[in-house]
């Protein structure tokens, strides 16, 4: 499943977001799958963290204030029922759809290929 971003349509990609203080990397992602979805333990279960870190710089457009690049944990969810339909957020996300992962790869904004082909494609 992936999402469509509303500052660029056209591109797709996963759900995303930053660690608050405190918070494991695994809290941090279902708290941002749940921001940016409305999805949750009774629609998803967590398969568990997917290869390594990933690390890129942002285009110069992205960059706010000292931000130059993220660091992205992954994590590995699966649908629980046929009938699971995430809500998008509106500020992030505009829409979402099934994707193969060639599909979501070619998909993504070019800054972020590297690092989703490095872990849905093992490359």
């Amino acid at each position: 499943m992936a999402f469509e971003r509303c500052d660029a349509p056209g591109a797709w990609q996963l759900p995303q977001g930053g660690i608050d203080s405190g918070e494991t990397p695994e809290q941090a992602a279902w708290r941002e799958l749940a921001e940016e979805t409305g999805l949750g333990p009774g629609e998803v279960a967590l398969d568990g963290p997917l290869g390594d870190w990933t690390v890129y710089e942002l285009p110069e457009d992205y960059r706010r204030g000292e931000v130059w690049g993220q660091a992205h944990r992954w994590f590995g969810f699966h649908v629980l029922r046929d009938d699971v339909h995430p809500v998008c957020d509106g500020v992030e996300f505009s829409s979402w759809k099934w994707m193969t992962v060639d599909e979501l790869v070619d998909g993504v904004v070019e800054f972020r290929r590297r690092s989703y082909d490095e872990v849905l494609r093992g490359r």
